[in-house]
């Protein structure tokens, strides 16, 4: 039975300055935090609706998706990158931020269409996540931009959008907008979320001015350039080309989810 949601509205949106133009100006309480937190969260019923890693609908499909909004690339993506020293036919293990399983699967799918396949690892310690000449190191979103300005110069960096890119001519969606199922007003919530990114994609000197911890001048860039804010049909279509990916190298299991647009 379809019951009515919880007022106030309990709403989370991932922590990293790439949700900034689709959650700024938000007029009630928003949960920030990590994709995985908040997966488990939004799985728990102990949030209402979630930006979180479009993984998580790949997962467990039962979710509404808010249509026309999401955090995609269309090439690079900047903030999802690949950090190694030497070719990556060297690489043997992958340290993995284990705060987005979207970013990480992406990686094994990618890697395994090259023919690669190392080992996946959580770092246990500060040296286990050091890129030596064998192991490199996932990092995505804010700790992804920082890391690569402090190591510009000493390692290389493999931008996941461009990869996917040139490997599908897709764009990658990284972040979609859940609601549970049983919350009776999707459709509504779905309107204010995008009435939200338009008018924040309109006003962007303000996203940018308020997010306070990156400079204005990368900030810009970053959002005009590298990100894509829309869910439309070719993001759609990138989403399930990941979905069958996933299939392929045993990832996933199953038939291809509907995508239930609100």
């Amino acid at each position: 039975m379809t019951q009515a949601r919880r007022d106030p509205l309990r709403i989370g949106c991932v922590k990293y300055l790439n949700a900034r133009p689709l959650i700024h100006g938000w007029p009630g309480a928003v949960e920030f935090d990590h994709p995985a937190n908040l997966c488990r969260k939004l799985r728990a019923a102990e949030l209402d609706v979630a930006f979180v890693s479009s993984f998580e609908f790949l997962r467990d499909p039962v979710y509404n998706i808010v249509n026309g909004v999401a955090v995609g690339a269309d090439g690079p993506v900047y903030s999802v990158v690949l950090a190694h020293r030497r070719g990556i036919e060297n690489i043997e293990e992958v340290a993995v931020d284990p705060a987005s399983r979207t970013s990480t699967n992406l990686l094994r799918c990618l890697l395994a269409e090259d023919g690669l396949a190392p080992q996946f690892m959580t770092p246990a310690s500060d040296d286990q996540a050091i890129v030596t000449d064998t192991r490199a190191r996932l990092l995505i979103g804010d700790q992804a931009i920082s890391f690569r300005e402090e190591h510009s110069t000493d390692l290389q960096f493999r931008d996941l959008g461009s990869w996917w890119k040139g490997m599908t001519g897709l764009p990658f969606v990284f972040a979609i907008w859940l609601i549970r199922p049983e919350v009776a007003d999707a459709t509504q919530i779905a309107a204010r979320l995008r009435e939200l990114r338009d008018r924040n994609l309109r006003h962007l000197d303000e996203v940018i001015a308020a997010q306070g911890a990156f400079n204005p001048p990368f900030s810009e860039r970053y959002f005009r350039e590298n990100l894509c804010f829309g869910f439309a049909d070719r993001e759609q279509q990138g989403l399930l080309k990941f979905r069958s990916l996933c299939a392929k190298h045993a990832i996933l299991q199953g038939n291809a989810p509907v995508l239930r647009l609100v």
